[in-house]
């Protein structure tokens, strides 16, 4: 049986695990805080600044967009929390406001929140850490076991990333829209400045009404994080599978967004059923099959194929090229998967063979496509499903800036032409892969750099 509560249990183990390391972080309040206590590599990020010198990145960010009060604001009110009931509360409605201001903000209608940009996604993951940082550091006037704090963790994280805030509206006069973004990534080094388009597109895009060619439509958002942990635990069946399940309210789009390629969108065409161990947020690496995710559908297919309706986006003007990815990539013995080199194709996946990729990679982007239109398949849900990767966003120009006006404009041209996209793909939720007409393919044999280029999340 398929129950949001189970899957919300199959969070805590990820939670309670965390590495043993303790270095100081962002200031929390000496009466309840023990800086002493073991931190994530993310959490731990939050010192680290550019090599030209200056405050720390992440915490800048905070305060440039005005969200530094709400942090504050968290950690005084935990340090005056006397019980796991009111501490519980205190974490899902401190997530849900922190998502809810960070789209707020996105949106426009929070001008006074900061001088950056509106569409910059970095403020909402940074505060996101700062306030993990303080439940992790959090030496409660009670008695709390480790289970109980990665309980009140994953209600704030939950919250934090707007799986508690998908509500869409009964009835079939407005189409439902369910699309992912993902946190930043690649982020040591220089790369701590680093965005992503994908989350700030998922800020512009949450709640919002679209005006389609076949009617209005609802979009709900949600930020995935770069972690190989969390997909593990299942939260992306959380947040797809929970929304797929429930008859009355059910998306009548899925779609699944992350940074791609330089100087182009992709509509990809496959999603495999590999793990390449690319690192993630906490420098982890994992190879091998995706794993099942308990209490969900799990087919067994290898690849599963989009039903986004691909003409119709690909046909969709804006400052980049879209356009239709149909590679892949398989192992060349099946009895050996992981072992020899890939070999790489755009015709179609052939019965037995094992997947070494998707069109878009072996990443998370490549998983969460994967997974989403797993629980999809085996719910057995006829519906448009898939994924699509935006530009490369890139970094501010000059090494020692977090933002300039060429950083600003590229990522408000990316997530706008994703909400054009959006807009496209629900307005011909009538025309998918039934409908859609395949150009002639071909059976080219490549490396898999030349076919996957540079694509990661």
């Amino acid at each position: 049986m398929i129950t949001p509560r189970r899957a919300l249990k199959a969070l805590v183990p990820l939670l309670i695990a965390v590495p043993l390391l303790a270095v100081p972080g962002v200031a929390q309040a000496k009466s309840c805080s023990d800086p002493a206590a073991g931190l994530t590599v993310e959490e731990l990020r939050l010192t680290a600044s550019l090599p030209a010198g200056g405050p720390a990145v992440g915490p800048e960010l905070v305060r440039q967009a005005g969200f530094d009060r709400l942090v504050a604001d968290f950690g005084r009110r935990l340090c005056a929390t006397h019980s796991r009931w009111n501490a519980r509360h205190l974490a899902e409605t401190a997530g849900n406001d922190l998502w809810r201001t960070a789209v707020d903000r996105a949106q426009g209608r929070r001008p006074e929140l900061g001088t950056l940009d509106r569409y910059d996604d970095r403020p909402l993951y940074w505060a996101r850490l700062q306030m993990s940082k303080a439940l992790r550091q959090w030496t409660p006037s009670f008695k709390l076991d480790a289970a109980a704090r990665a309980d009140i963790m994953t209600r704030f994280d939950l919250g934090a990333r707007g799986l508690d805030d998908v509500k869409f509206p009964i009835g079939g006069k407005v189409k439902r829209v369910l699309m992912s973004g993902f946190d930043p990534f690649t982020l040591d080094g220089a790369g701590i400045r680093i965005g992503n388009p994908s989350g700030a597109s998922a800020l512009q895009l949450d709640g919002k009404l679209l005006q389609t060619a076949d009617g209005p439509a609802i979009v709900q958002t949600v930020s995935f994080p770069v972690v190989w942990g969390y997909f593990d635990t299942g939260i992306v069946e959380k947040a797809f599978g929970t929304a797929l399940a429930d008859t009355r309210r059910r998306p009548d789009l899925i779609m699944t967004v992350s940074q791609g390629r330089p100087g182009r969108f992709d509509v990809e065409r496959w999603a495999g059923a590999w793990r390449g161990g690319f690192p993630d947020n906490n420098n982890v690496s994992v190879v091998g099959q995706v794993p099942p995710a308990p209490g969900w559908p799990q087919p067994a297919d290898q690849f599963i194929e989009t039903t986004l309706p691909y003409q119709q986006m690909v046909g969709t003007t804006g400052a980049y090229p879209v356009q239709f990815n149909q590679s892949f990539c398989v192992w060349p013995d099946s009895t050996k998967p992981g072992t020899g080199t890939a070999v790489c194709r755009t015709d179609a996946p052939k019965p037995g063979e094992i997947a070494a990729s998707g069109g878009g990679g072996n990443y998370l982007s490549n998983e969460s496509m994967y997974r989403s239109n797993r629980v999809r398949v085996g719910l057995g849900i006829d519906l448009p499903g898939g994924h699509l990767h935006t530009p490369v966003l890139g970094t501010a120009t000059a090494p020692g800036d977090i933002t300039d006006d060429a950083f600003v404009a590229r990522r408000k041209a990316i997530a706008d032409q994703v909400v054009a996209l959006v807009t496209t793909a629900a307005g011909a939720t009538g025309s998918t892969a039934a409908t859609n007409t395949l150009p002639q393919l071909t059976d080219a044999t490549t490396s898999v750099r030349d076919v996957l280029g540079t694509v990661l999340n």
